[in-house]
Formats: C-alpha cells, structure tokens, sequence
C-alpha cells in the first residue's frame, strides 16, 4: 500500500499531472494561432499548413492506446516521464524548424510524446487517491485542466507570438517541461499492474493505428474534399477494413491493446457514449464561437480570448462542486444534471447576432462550463471504478481516444451543418429579395448583403443542433447504473488484487 510519506505528496502529484496535461493541452491551441505567421515564413498555402495540426491529430490519436496499455505494463510513471521528455525535444526541434517538412515530421515527435500524457496521468491519479470523493475531486480538477488549456492559449499564444515570433511558443514548453519532469521523478510513484504482458499486441497496435488515421483524416479533410470525394470513400473504406481486422486480431490475442471485454460494461459503454456525445458538441459549438464572434462582432484575437476567461473559471468552481456529491448521489443523475446545464449554454448561442454584446457570449459559455464541469469528475470516477485496477490506464486510454474522435467529429459535422445551412440560406434568402435598383455597383452589394446574412443565420440551427444532440447525451447518462457506494467506497486493487507498487 502507499505509505504516510507518498499521502502527503498526493496533492503534488495532481499538480504534477495537471502541468503535463495543460502543457501538452495549451501547445496544441497556441500552434492553432501560429498559422498565420509559420504560412508567411515558410511561403506555404493555407491547405498546406494545414497538415501542421492534421498531422498531430492523427499521430496522437493512433498513439493513446498504445502507450495506455505501456503503462499498464512497465509502469506509468517511466511511461509518463518518457512521453514528457520526448514531448520537450520535440517542442525545441519544432521550435527551430525550417520549412514545411521539417515541422510536420517535429509536430509528430511532439503529439506522439503527448499522447502518453492522458492514459498514464489517469491511471496515476486513480492509485494516487484510492478513496472515492478525493479520487473524483482529483479526476475532476485534472480533467479541468483541458479546458483551461484551450482557454488560456490565446490569451498566452496571441501576445508571445506578437512579440517574440511563432517560434516562442515552442520554446516555452522547455522551461515549463523540465520543471514538470523534475516533479513526475520527485512526487510520483511508479505503479505497474500485477499482470505482465509478455507479447505487445503489435498487429492490433498497427491495424488500429490504420483504422484511426483513416477516420481522423477523413474527419479533418472531408470537408474541403467532399464527403464523398474519391479521398473520402478511400479513408471509409480503410477504416471499416482495419477496423474489422482490428476486432478480430483482439477477440483472440490473450494480451490485447484493448480489452474487448470493456465493451460488455454496460457502465463502462454508457459513460463512453455519454462522453463523445458531450465533447462532439462542445467542441463542435466552441470551434465555431470564436469564429462568429471575430467575423461578426468584430473582435481581434486578444479580445475573443478574453470572452473565455469566465468559462475556465467556471469549470474550476463545478468540478469540485460536482465531486462533492460523490457517495451522496448515484453518478448517472450528476452526469445527467451537467448534460442538460450544457445544453441550455449551447442553446443560448443561437440568439447570437452582429448587435449581440460581450455577455451574450460570456453567458452561454461560462453556464456551458459550468455543466460540463459538473460532471467530469464523475465521468472519470465512474471509469476508474468499473475496471480492473490493472487495465486502468488502457481504460482511460479508451476514454481519451473518445474524446479526441468526439471532437474532430464535431468540428466536422457541425462545419459541414454550417456550410450547408448558409448554401441553403443564400438561395432562400435570394428568392425573397428583391433588388429595385439594377446598377453593377448596387446589384453586387445587395449580392454581398444576402450573402453575409445567410452566413450569420446559418449560425443559428448549428447551436440548436448542438443542444440537441446533447440531450440526447443527457438521456444515456441515465443508462450509467452503477451504484454511488461503489463509486465510494471501493478502492481501487480491490476490483482483482492490490496494485504492485515499486519504489524507485
């Protein structure tokens, strides 16, 4: 068990985590913003730029699983430490990149190395804090942590970029990087599982990777190819293939990359569809705010990241308000409560127009927030007490690799409900106009006009949708039955034997 002296260090090893999380978290939004300047210095296009965040998607994604089941085998601490370092080299060959290749091929370095972060972070915190309600306290805060991150990074990005160049802000993540190092060797312990893998799933690690890449590209290009374009029927094709495969290598592999048996959890497969269905939205309605608002109200960059300040610190104050109600209530009405307190956030943004003010965006967002952040702790709670002790980290890479999907699908649904709904608006728009004057001059301004209007009323079904879809996500929080004693008072080596703890 953990002794007295590792007890006292358990805050610090959640703050040790959260730096992790928050830095890998905060570099993948800041580079969002470096865009601009890293097209003009590399005399790239805007579609070829584009494979700078694309290629960190995909890597990231196919990469979860595996150094999710690492952890569970040599242990989280070596496997968290080894993805921070990398992630820091990677950040400082980024950081000194001279053209397109170059930094295409570092961004994979660094979103391979951050992909270690959420499977193994979890799993450290999960026999950290084996007691219930501070078990979901720490899940809860930790969680919040990727929230924040994509808040602050244009409140931090925007202004180093400005003064400093695009490449500081890889730079940045040295310093902070090795501070986080240094607190991972110092206050964590190393835990591994009972359990040793003696054959890596290799096949399933490959097929699954294939499959991924396929959906995650399709997901971030389909768009701008068509969804069915030769290039999208290709990447369905592939990941409908490799998927198969990949299920059936893994029914039958004794020691696979991810335990089918998971799927079986009725818990386990609520909370999953819950958690996509909560992240496609958000992330869907959050890619789109920022754009509404710096198009339409006229706002810089610096000022939009200001609008979400109020909704970082709402998260913060809901999660551990969220966490208290641990071992009081059964987990699936919280889950449900913060679904539905989403969803009125989401719904409040389709009453956004060009006269709307700072709080018509500041409101929803900090009550989306709220809701959100109500619930994460018990989302992660739920998922560290229904598996084994010794698939954790697997389990949670299951979860993260959720949500990395459930958000490049909502960017992409919700992307393609909008260009649809303007296409759709401009022509209704257009047939109920009528345009007395027939200059050039005037006939291409009432063009722009209908134009401009069919784009800001596009808006409006994209949020109501977006709301929608997260009801539903409310109604499958009420299929997570799982007990709240449960949730409370089980700990977690008591699922299939204690966790074999290594001091180091």
């Amino acid at each position: 068990m953990i002794d007295e002296t590792h007890k006292n260090f358990k805050w610090l090893v959640l703050l040790t985590v959260i730096i992790g999380t928050f830095l890998g978290r905060l570099d993948q939004t800041i580079v969002n913003l470096a865009l601009p300047k890293i097209i003009i210095d590399f005399k790239i296009t805007v579609t070829s730029a584009a494979w700078i965040a694309t290629a960190y998607i995909l890597a990231n994604a196919v990469f979860v699983p595996i150094w999710g089941k690492l952890g569970d085998t040599i242990g989280r601490k070596k496997v968290y430490i080894m993805g921070f370092a990398i992630f820091i080299f990677g950040s400082a060959l980024a950081g000194f990149a001279w053209n397109l290749s170059s930094m295409i091929v570092f961004r994979i370095i660094q979103a391979i190395a951050g992909s270690a972060d959420y499977p193994t972070a979890m799993a450290i915190l999960a026999v950290t804090f084996q007691q219930g309600k501070e078990r979901a306290q720490a899940l809860g805060l930790w969680s919040v942590s990727f929230a924040a991150a994509s808040v602050f990074g244009p409140l931090i990005g925007g202004p180093m970029i400005d003064l400093f160049g695009w490449r500081s802000i890889f730079l940045l993540n040295i310093p902070v990087g090795i501070v986080g190092v240094i607190m991972a060797f110092i206050f964590v312990r190393e835990s591994v599982s009972e359990h040793k893998t003696v054959h890596f799933d290799w096949w399933g690690a490959i097929t699954l990777g294939v499959a991924l890449s396929s959906l995650v590209l399709v997901l971030d290009q389909g768009l701008s190819w068509g969804w069915f374009s030769l290039n999208s029927i290709l990447c369905y094709l592939a990941t409908i293939v490799f998927t198969t495969i990949f299920i059936a290598i893994e029914s039958k592999f004794s020691e696979p990359i991810v335990d089918l048996k998971f799927f079986k959890n009725s818990v386990f497969v609520s909370t999953l569809m819950n958690n996509f269905v909560v992240f496609m939205s958000m992330m869907g309605a959050v890619f789109l705010v920022p754009i509404f608002v710096e198009t339409y109200l006229g706002y810089d960059a610096t000022k939009t990241g200001y609008l979400f300040i109020p909704m970082a610190f709402f998260m913060v104050i809901a999660s551990p308000i969220g966490a208290s109600f641990t071992g009081k209530v059964q987990p699936r009405y919280i889950i449900f409560a913060s679904t539905l307190v989403a969803a009125m956030g989401i719904f409040m943004f389709s009453f956004l127009d060009p006269r709307s003010s700072a709080l018509a965006v500041i409101i929803p967002l900090s009550i989306m927030a709220f809701g959100m952040g109500f619930g994460m702790a018990q989302r992660t709670s739920v998922i560290a007490a229904v598996v084994p002790t010794e698939e954790i980290g697997m389990a949670s890479s299951v979860l993260a690799l959720g949500r990395n999907i459930a958000g490049a699908f909502g960017i992409a649904v919700f992307g393609t409900i909008l260009t649809n709904a303007t296409n759709s608006n401009v022509l209704n728009t257009a047939y109920h106009s009528i345009i007395k004057i027939t200059s050039p001059a005037v006939y291409q301004q009432a063009v722009e006009l209908i134009i401009l209007k069919a784009q800001i009323d596009a808006y409006k079904p994209v949020f109501i949708i977006a709301s929608a879809v997260l009801l539903v996500g409310a109604g499958l929080a009420l299929l997570i039955k799982v007990s709240k004693e449960k949730i409370r008072g089980v700990p977690s080596g008591s699922h299939t034997g204690e966790e074999a703890f290594v001091e180091v």
